[in-house]
């Protein structure tokens, strides 16, 4: 037993100082949990920012000018006062996505009683800002028709105030989702490339067959391989964590770190095992890559990370609960987002221990299979 442990640890070892001398490996590491983080936090926001709104002011009114006001940044810039034979030639230009027409007279009908209404053009072909920023402008307009309406009418308050609590995340601040998400998102792409390329690059350059001499186990050597490069990864998103997410975006994390981090521990038991089954399946870094993109698409896409499970059929719900990136992100917003502790989590900690040895276990199945016919 002793032996067999100093054998993992030195494979492990070998394992780290080949990376080291990989430096494609050691860039991509750096820009993912840096560069990456930095840019899904701030560069591609999903939520509405700076949307260019124009409008077509026919009426001129008090009214028309309180709506023309009510739109500012971030959500939107200062909308452009344009004519109506303007307003076709800045849609088909792409220099508006919404376009915004108040018919003459719009107060005068409006203060009458009448339903008088207002256009607005949207460029449906953004489709993250104009599905937003239409329910955002519904709600501007309204707002702002109801508050000159009251002055005037002096209509009765509702006997009920909703009062709204934001949990979490008070501001509403995209860059607190998008900047952890990728961080977990990353430890899942990262863990499966590196391992599979450490077991492929012994293969390429013919290293494996020098472990086939030595008096070394292919359990040895497929253990070595996860602890080093899960480890790297580990490592690698705890920096991300404190110096990218806390330090330079400033994003508090409520619950605890180390917490967060032996749950990415027990989800690199699984994804790291995934990526060596996945090098004894390929031949080559190309094929590997492609055999990447058919598994990490569905497990990031598919997992709760994108769009809530909710949402899902059932079916791929299901499907989806014996993924380990389906407990993985579950575990990491309920410690991250909401500050939870383990007696919430652990259920999530029981599915990725479970999860991670079947995978561990037919990995090594497949790997011995794959190293007796190269013996």
């Amino acid at each position: 037993m002793k032996q067999e442990l100093i054998n993992i640890y030195r494979l492990g070892v070998k394992e780290l100082w080949s990376l080291i001398r990989d430096p494609i490996l050691l860039v991509l590491i750096a820009f993912t949990f840096t560069v990456s983080v930095y840019t899904a936090a701030t560069a591609v926001p999903d939520s509405l920012h700076m949307a260019q709104v124009a409008i077509v002011d026919e009426d001129n009114s008090t009214l028309s000018a309180r709506i023309a006001s009510a739109f500012y940044p971030p959500h939107f810039s200062h909308p452009n006062m344009i004519q109506l034979d303007q307003m076709d030639h800045g849609m088909d230009t792409g220099d508006f996505t919404f376009v915004m027409d108040i018919p003459p007279e719009f107060q005068q009908d409006l203060l009458a009683g009448k339903t008088p209404t207002i256009q607005l053009n949207v460029d449906a072909t953004r489709m993250s800002q104009s599905f937003t920023g239409n329910g955002y402008i519904q709600q501007i307009v309204t707002g702002e028709i109801n508050e000159f309406l009251t002055r005037y009418r002096a209509n009765p308050t509702l006997p009920v105030d909703l009062a709204l609590r934001m949990r979490f995340n008070p501001t509403l601040t995209q860059a607190w989702f998008g900047a952890l998400m990728e961080v977990i998102n990353q430890i899942t792409m990262l863990s499966i490339i590196l391992t599979g390329a450490a077991l492929i690059r012994e293969r390429e350059k013919g290293t494996i067959e020098h472990l086939l001499v030595m008096p070394v186990t292919p359990k040895e050597i497929m253990i070595s391989k996860v602890w080093s490069m899960g480890l790297v990864v580990l490592v690698s998103a705890a920096l991300s964590l404190t110096f990218v997410v806390r330090g330079a975006l400033s994003i508090p994390i409520e619950g605890s770190m180390a917490l967060f981090l032996c749950g990415a521990a027990l989800h690199l038991f699984a994804t790291t095992s995934m990526g060596i089954f996945l090098a004894t399946i390929a031949r080559n870094m190309p094929q590997f890559g492609m055999l990447l993109m058919l598994v990490l698409l569905p497990l990031q896409m598919l997992s709760g990370g994108m769009t809530p499970r909710e949402s899902m059929p059932e079916l791929v719900q299901t499907i989806m609960s014996l993924a380990p990136t389906t407990h993985f992100i579950e575990l990491g917003q309920a410690i991250l987002y909401r500050g939870a502790g383990f007696d919430v989590v652990w259920s999530s900690f029981l599915w990725l221990i479970a999860i991670g040895s079947v995978f561990f276990i037919f990995s090594l199945r497949r790997f011995r299979k794959t190293i007796s016919q190269m013996a």
